[in-house]
């Protein structure tokens, strides 16, 4: 590095973001994790006693520390460390590396451990590519993704890693990461006089969500745009707080684990006959920007998988919505969303439509069955084959009803379908026991002559 260089990377990090600036550089400036890097704990042991053979693959939330332990991790080896990111890096950089780490080993015995920032975003190929060198110990690889590694990373990378999982920090780590930003002296604001009201502190800390990132970044806004008043103090109010971080960030992306375990959560909400859980989730995923038709979809299916004849109604109150969302839009969209919501969430429940599944499974199993004669199209061939003949047509008969063949005969007495004793269906138990009782008595019984086809 010439003179130049030298003072560009010190000038750059001088005027480095405070969130980088304070970027922990030693095991014990890490905040959070304790599962993880806590005392006594694998992860914490094996980077201090530099004994990181095996490959890693770190899994979280934005703000949680994935970076910085590699980072940490960086400053305790004496591997040679190399990072790449798979935003900007391929093959191509990933071939580089793996020539200069062979060389290394070569030439002078000396490890390459290898950290990779968002390693889900790479396809299956480039993956595939760094597998043979993690698995011959060219390299040690340690990944950070904010994806699950159980789905974004190919197995086999996984299998050869250990994964840990790292979550939103607590709001005492919060206060914690934010308290020494105000009195560091070097990389924070400790040579700054700064007055933090309370109330404007635990906004800041409350609003953050977990997030280290989100912290400091609110500090420093909060910080550089308010001018010093008297005697040169920075006073930061609660004012000021609200306007540096407005809205509490929230880990959402469509095609990811937040995406599918909320509405997960929000689908058992309903479910399970709770509409305060199921409004609570249902206001994360719009507030978090998730397409309402999505929701609307899912509500229709909910309908009739798990309300179905519990309240027939269900399915026609979630179509409606869907329905009526097309023709408002956002924001007044959302009071159709929220009424199909509650009405679905406080509905008698049945999973009895799931009697379908039986029927199917049964076809598959044994074959599907001839259709009886009677059963079977009279338009056609009544004259030839005698298709449809004695066929009694219900409506001909008190009660609309007269028992007949409708099972292949095969499967007489098979019964698929039993219905809950919740709302609607509970009507149908009696009912349908009796047709069921008159059925069983009557297969074959002689065709009635008023029988219609």
């Amino acid at each position: 590095m010439d003179l130049f260089e030298h003072a560009l990377s010190e000038r750059m990090s001088r005027e480095a973001p405070l969130a980088e600036r304070m970027r922990p550089r030693l095991l014990d400036e890490f905040v959070g994790q304790d599962h993880i890097v806590g005392p006594g704990r694998l992860l914490r042991r094996a980077i201090e006693a530099d004994r990181l053979f095996s490959s890693i693959l770190l899994f979280g939330p934005p703000g949680t520390g994935k970076t910085t332990l590699a980072r940490v991790i960086a400053n305790h080896t004496r591997s040679h460390f190399e990072t790449i990111s798979a935003v900007l890096a391929g093959v191509a950089e990933l071939r580089r590396v793996i020539e200069e780490a062979t060389e290394r080993r070569k030439l002078h015995g000396r490890r390459t451990t290898l950290f990779i920032d968002e390693v889900h975003r790479w396809n299956k190929a480039q993956q595939d590519a760094l597998l043979p060198h993690v698995e011959n110990g060219m390299i040690t690889l340690i990944g950070a993704t904010t994806e699950n590694p159980y789905f974004d990373v190919i197995k086999a990378l996984v299998s050869r890693s250990r994964v840990f999982e790292l979550f939103p920090l607590a709001e005492k780590e919060i206060a914690e990461i934010l308290d020494r930003a105000l009195a560091d002296p070097e990389r924070g604001y400790g040579g700054r006089s700064i007055t933090l009201d309370a109330d404007a502190r635990q906004h800041l800390i409350h609003v953050a969500g977990g997030d280290a990132r989100n912290i400091l970044n609110a500090l420093e806004l909060a910080v550089e745009s308010t001018p010093p008043g008297e005697g040169g103090v920075i006073h930061i109010t609660l004012e000021v707080a609200q306007e540096s971080i407005q809205k509490r960030a929230v880990m959402y992306d469509r095609n990811g684990d937040a995406h599918y375990d909320t509405i997960s959560a929000f689908i058992k909400s309903v479910r399970g006959s709770d509409p305060d859980a199921a409004l609570y989730w249902l206001a994360k995923m719009l507030y978090a920007g998730e397409d309402p038709r999505f929701i609307l979809r899912r509500l229709i299916v909910l309908s009739g998988e798990d309300i179905g004849l519990g309240d027939p109604l269900g399915i026609v109150v979630a179509n409606s919505a869907a329905q009526a969302f097309e023709y408002i839009g956002m924001p007044e969209g959302v009071y159709p969303i929220v009424e199909a919501t509650l009405y679905l969430a406080t509905a008698p429940k049945s999973n009895s439509a799931g009697a379908y599944f039986k029927a199917r499974e049964s076809i598959e199993k044994n074959g599907p069955g001839p259709v009886p004669q009677h059963l079977m199209d009279a338009s056609r061939d009544a004259a030839a084959f005698h298709h449809g003949e004695g066929y009694q047509y219900p409506h001909n008969f008190p009660g609309h009803f007269i028992p007949q063949q409708y099972l292949p005969t095969e499967l007489l007495g098979t019964i698929f379908y039993e219905p809950s004793s919740q709302g609607y269906e509970a009507q149908v138990v009696e009912r349908l026991a009796r047709w069921r009782e008159a059925q069983a008595k009557a297969l074959g019984g002689t065709p009635d002559p008023n029988s219609k086809s």
